[in-house]
């Protein structure tokens, strides 16, 4: 089986696109992550959730653990609004790791090797370099194990 034959149609994000509505939008939809794709639809970026949840978390927090323990319940609950007004290419890393980014033929071991390697639950299927799905950790598992 090929990256073509498991590839589905996948929600983008911009550099523009608010980093609140990309947070919903990883919540409403269960996604593992987010593709963020330039103006022509090629990919950009791969955000896992973790890295989107990442963005909102105060990095005081991220970096000592026993300082989010301090702060009260109500104001613990609130921490998505730090996303307020800002966008996505406000949270890109400066120094971009490997784009997990595959051709149409790629094999489901390319496939399995590539999220491995950049530590991704998602692939963006590309074909001339234009994004035409992507590949999820769980498709990819479901399909491996025949589930």
């Amino acid at each position: 089986m090929r990256a073509c034959d498991l590839a589905v149609d996948f929600p983008t994000v911009t550099l523009d696109t608010p980093a609140l509505e990309a947070a919903k939008l990883l919540a409403e939809q269960d996604l593992p992550g987010l593709i963020l794709v330039d103006p022509d639809g090629r990919p950009l970026s791969i955000l896992p959730g973790t890295q989107v949840l990442r963005l909102a978390v105060p990095a005081y927090c991220q970096d000592d653990p026993a300082l989010a323990r301090v702060v009260d319940e109500a104001h613990a609950d609130l921490f998505l609004r730090r996303l307020g007004g800002r966008t996505v290419r406000e949270f890109l890393p400066e120094q971009p790791k490997e784009l997990p980014v595959a051709d149409m033929k790629a094999t489901v071991l390319e496939l399995a090797a590539l999220m491995a390697r950049t530590r991704s639950p998602l692939v963006a299927v590309v074909d001339g370099g234009r994004l035409v799905g992507a590949v999820t950790l769980q498709s990819l598992l479901d399909h491996v194990l025949e589930l």
